[in-house]
């Protein structure tokens, strides 16, 4: 049967990234990551310390520039390595490495006026957490995005508080809500992060977190499978208490149906991770990133599932969300 889903070039039953790129930039379009040395407050101290528990020491930047090198320098280095692959590619400047909006407004200008002035650079994509905007920044934001293709990426990880208080995520849904509310007024496209796979939630806690998601107005999602790795505090937990990891075939089971709760027009940022594999304890699987996606893709196509088929159904969520 012929695949009617509109936001696809390639035959996938979901929004890819490489659509949306191709209808905006009319190119292949690469994100180079970059680590301009910010922190987050839950590992500072203002609001916690150690930060969230799955968080390697590069604050999920592992791929990112050397912090030891300016932001110009890792650029044209990630771009240069991009370019070998994809000639004619084109590149946003992706801050990726821990909260890229926490800190003052002349470190976040300083950072980020560069890209915005560059030729060779379509877009920025600024990661950060909700609780690390303000109206100040906000409004510079805006200002970015007036001149220059902007998304923020906002982590989110889960619904549920109890499972955001065993992660030590440190901040509310409520104050996520408020961000994203805040940002989309300004028309900046929003990116959430999610994580399956956590500590003690189910597979209808994390639907629930997608379908939670879908009330919102935001552009994009990133899946995650949660990934152990050495050195975290999480590797310490899993050490001493193993908990169940899910198998490679629920987490695809998982995937395919919160796509289902999914707006078609959401664009799909990510699908599984890119675990360091030196560092890596659990899940082993997740190294292989395209078996996954392609199980997922065989999964799709064998029941007939496309993206946002079950957006009309209301459901109520699994655990009261504070």
């Amino acid at each position: 049967m012929e695949n009617k889903f509109i936001y696809t070039m390639d035959n996938k039953r979901y929004h890819t990234l490489t659509y949306f790129y191709q209808q905006k930039f009319h190119s292949k379009v690469c994100k180079v990551s970059l680590n301009a040395g910010f922190t987050c407050p839950n590992i500072d101290g203002r609001y916690g310390y150690g930060g969230c528990t799955y968080c390697s020491k590069l604050g999920s930047g592992d791929f990112a520039g050397s912090v030891d090198e300016d932001l110009l320098t890792q650029f044209e280095k990630g771009k240069k390595k991009m370019q070998q692959k994809w000639p004619d590619a084109k590149f946003i400047a992706y801050f990726q490495a821990h909260s890229n909006t926490y800190g003052p407004l002349s470190k976040l200008k300083a950072c980020f006026e560069p890209f915005v002035e560059k030729d060779d650079v379509m877009g920025l994509a600024i990661a950060t957490r909700s609780d690390c905007l303000n109206d100040e920044i906000i409004n510079y934001l805006e200002t970015i995005h007036k001149r220059k293709f902007l998304m923020v990426e906002l982590g989110l990880q889960t619904i549920h508080p109890t499972t955001a208080t065993l992660i030590n995520r440190c901040s509310s849904l409520e104050n996520f809500v408020q961000a994203v509310e805040q940002l989309r007024k300004r028309k900046i496209p929003v990116i959430v992060h999610i994580i399956n796979g956590l500590p003690g939630e189910t597979k209808e806690m994390m639907i629930d977190t997608v379908k939670f998601l879908n009330t919102l107005d935001i552009q994009g999602v990133k899946i995650h499978m949660l990934h152990i790795l050495k050195d975290t505090a999480l590797a310490k937990t899993f050490e001493k208490d193993p908990f169940p990891i899910l198998t490679k075939a629920e987490y695809v089971d998982i995937v395919t149906t919160q796509l289902e709760y999914l707006r078609p027009e959401i664009v799909i940022h990510r699908l599984t991770g890119d675990p360091n594999p030196e560092d890596l304890i659990e899940p082993s699987w997740l190294i292989k990133k395209f078996t996954v996606l392609n199980d997922i893709d065989k999964k799709m196509a064998k029941q007939g599932i496309y993206q946002g088929d079950r957006v009309k159904n209301n459901c109520k969520t699994s655990e009261k969300v504070v």
